[in-house]
């Protein structure tokens, strides 16, 4: 069916009409598209910004040695497990094979409007539905609004002074050349996170020249890079119930790690070992000095790699420490006035996180008074980074304070998907047409959330990625990933407001004072 919906509810045949719009086809657009169809909702469209592939990060990012930080069977869809995984942490190759066969597996792709960039989307209060366009003028109708972009999808590329005058190669890490050969060139790479510390040690052996501008050195401990074996494969194939050991043993020896983060005492000892593995990887003093982080372990990210430290033992490698004052056509500037000849520059620098700053453009319009540059200009908040005050019918997957620094971000979104699923299910239950958080039950999680952030690592003084410029972070999830789980098993039905609307437009207020607030609706 095609629909337009006018200024006060009215349908017009002009444009789409879809029950779910979903903005992404990455880990989690495509499991939130798995679960409606598995629930019977097959009026969906996955509004993709690429020309022709699913896989977000794992499509994006294919630098050399680009892989993943969580094993391999944790990595994955609970409910797609696969035995075949060819070893601990998987590479990006490997990763987007997985998301590819499964998208096929479930018929997903059918739902993909290819080319597809959202650019608006505006509630309409008396239709309940969201008309979502794109950036080539096209509009749909939709009931439920999924965002599904994830929080590292915006390469940031700082604006150093003179870097337009650069004559060489220059490119982010997530978009790299790989027409541009970098055999007996002499690079910089500017970064040294998640990234740099992958494609480093991948290109160094073939430059001339190899130069790391580092601004914050990072802890980094030991990668396990054993490979499963056929026997292992064999094993997992023929009895599923294994794997699932495996793979719950993996989730439990993650979970564990958050404890240290959690009280900074703990860290002390997780330090240690990540010091220890420094000092036995680098023996010149004034190097380690420099690669030795001032801050406690835990409080930006830590980096996993067996290849990082020992890159820095080659004679064509060099750590530069003193920041950049400007790039020139054949050279990068550094704050000392040491000039660094290139002919290619890489910037390691990460993603934009802030969306306040990624979504600028992006105008996305709730109820009357409620714009999401405006509602959130002190920051970006929601209801366990799912629901929005203001934003009726609009779901996020990894949304603000549910990204983490010890575990699978795919058991969140499991869990994301899950909640969202119930929320549907509670609405038809009810007869709502759409459901909307209260404020107040925003700003009582949110302030609790905060507080549990406090005397954690993530707030001990350094600054990362996961804060705002102010500090405040608006990333991480302060637990453990089974707390998260166990605090969405129901859906608060009085912590939000849902609304009846009539066939002439009129709404009915089902606030929670006519709901039992200790009624719930789960799956």
């Amino acid at each position: 069916m095609n629909a337009k919906v006018d200024a006060v509810g009215r349908v017009d045949s002009d444009i789409r009409n879809v029950e779910a719009a979903i903005v992404g086809a990455g880990f989690g657009g495509l499991c939130m598209a798995i679960k409606l169809q598995e629930a019977g909702i097959t009026d969906f469209v996955i509004l993709e910004k690429h020309p022709e592939d699913v896989g977000g990060t794992w499509r994006d990012n294919t630098y050399p040695g680009a892989a993943c930080d969580v094993q391999s069977h944790l990595y994955s869809y609970s409910f797609e497990g696969n035995p075949d995984w060819s070893m601990r942490y998987p590479g990006w190759r490997e990763i987007r094979d997985y998301i590819e066969r499964t998208t096929d597996k479930y018929g997903i792709r059918r739902y993909v409007q290819f080319d597809a960039e959202v650019v608006a989307a505006e509630f309409n209060k008396e239709s309940g539905r969201w008309l979502v366009t794109l950036a080539d003028g096209q509009q749909l109708n939709a009931r439920y609004f999924i965002l599904a972009t994830g929080p590292l999808h915006v390469p940031h590329i700082p604006n150093f002074p003179g870097l337009d005058n650069f004559k060489g190669e220059a490119f982010h890490s997530a978009q790299w050349n790989h027409d541009f050969d970098l055999t007996g060139k002499r690079v910089i790479s500017i970064g040294t996170g998640g990234s740099a510390i992958q494609y480093a040690p991948e290109i160094a052996p073939k430059v001339n020249k190899l130069t790391l501008f580092q601004r914050t050195p990072a802890w980094v401990i030991p990668r396990d890079m054993r490979k499963y074996s056929d026997f292992d494969k064999r094993l997992f194939k023929r009895f599923p119930l294994m794997r699932k050991l495996h793979r719950l043993r993996l989730y439990a020896t993650n979970e564990a790690r958050v404890f240290p983060i959690l009280h900074s005492r703990l860290a002390q000892t997780f330090q240690f070992i990540a010091g220890s593995f420094l000092k036995h990887q680098i023996k010149d003093r004034e190097l380690r000095k420099k690669l030795t982080p001032n801050y406690t372990i835990g409080c930006k990210r830590v980096l996993i790699s067996n290849a990082y430290y020992p890159m820095f033992n080659r004679d064509n490698v060099e750590l530069v420490t003193e920041g950049i004052k400007e790039i020139r056509e054949h050279s990068v500037v550094d704050a000392q006035g040491v000039e660094h000849p290139a002919d290619a520059i890489i910037f390691g620098t990460g993603f934009v996180t802030d969306p306040r700053i990624y979504m600028k453009d992006f105008k996305l319009t709730g109820l009357p008074g409620h714009s999401i540059q405006q509602d959130w200009k002190e920051g970006a908040e929601a209801y366990y980074g799912i629901t929005v005050s203001g934003y009726p019918n609009m779901f996020q997957l990894v949304g603000p304070n549910t990204g983490l620094g010890h575990n699978s971000v795919i058991f969140m979104i499991e869990n994301q998907v899950e909640y969202i699923m119930k929320c549907l299910q509670t609405m038809e239950g009810t007869g709502a047409s759409y459901m909307d958080l209260k404020q107040s039950a925003q700003t009582k999680f949110n302030q609790g959330l905060q507080e549990r952030l406090k005397g954690t690592v993530w707030t001990s003084g350094c600054q990362s990625w996961y804060q705002q410029a102010d500090g405040r972070n608006v990333v991480i999830w302060p637990g453990t990933t089974w707390r998260y789980q166990q605090e969405l098993k129901k859906v608060d039905k009085a912590a939000y407001d849902w609304v009846s609307l009539s066939e002439y437009g009129d709404a009915d207020m089902a606030n929670s004072s006519q709901i039992d607030s200790t009624q719930s609706v789960s799956l």
